[in-house]
């Protein structure tokens, strides 16, 4: 059934009224792994393909170039590089974000795939692709095995620390 083009965007995101519905959310078995190791360690491991070499970033089962299973574990970064960048007006309800949050694919070193996160610590004139740099995670005592465990990314200075 085609959508009244008279609405409002915004009035397809509000359900108002409650729904009873419960669930339980779970990682799944490659995520499992990398989440724990975020939570846990602070470290942030990939599923490496033996058959192509190719490391995925979070872990998948299987390789989505070549079908291998993917069994092999890596850490990977802390540090990387930013292979896209932009900045979020807006927040998940539609309220205004002043200043805007900068959010990057990162490609972290040792994997072949990107991380999609939150910058910290660059402006938007120097948040650029190629910028190096490197995961922060939350205090031990905080984390809670989510991917906000990683604080966000920041800027390694220029010789590499």
């Amino acid at each position: 059934m085609p959508l009244d083009p008279a609405l409002h965007a915004r009035d397809l995101r509000t359900w108002h009224g409650s729904m009873p519905v419960t669930s339980r959310y779970t990682y799944g078995p490659a995520n499992e792994r990398f989440f724990r190791a975020i939570k846990e360690e602070a470290r942030i491991l990939g599923a490496r393909c033996g058959g192509c070499g190719v490391t995925y970033v979070p872990g998948r089962l299987f390789c989505e170039r070549c079908f291998d299973e993917l069994a092999d574990w890596i850490e990977v970064g802390p540090a990387g590089t930013i292979e896209a960048v932009t900045a979020v007006h807006l927040d998940l309800d539609g309220a205004r974000l002043e200043p805007p949050a900068l959010m990057a694919l990162v490609r972290l070193d040792g994997a072949e795939s990107v991380l999609y996160h939150r910058l910290s610590g660059v402006t938007a004139a120097d948040a650029k692709i190629g910028l190096r740099v490197e995961a922060f995670f939350r205090p031990a005592e905080d984390r809670t095995g989510s991917i906000l465990d990683i604080a966000g990314f920041r800027p390694l200075d220029v010789d590499g620390t």
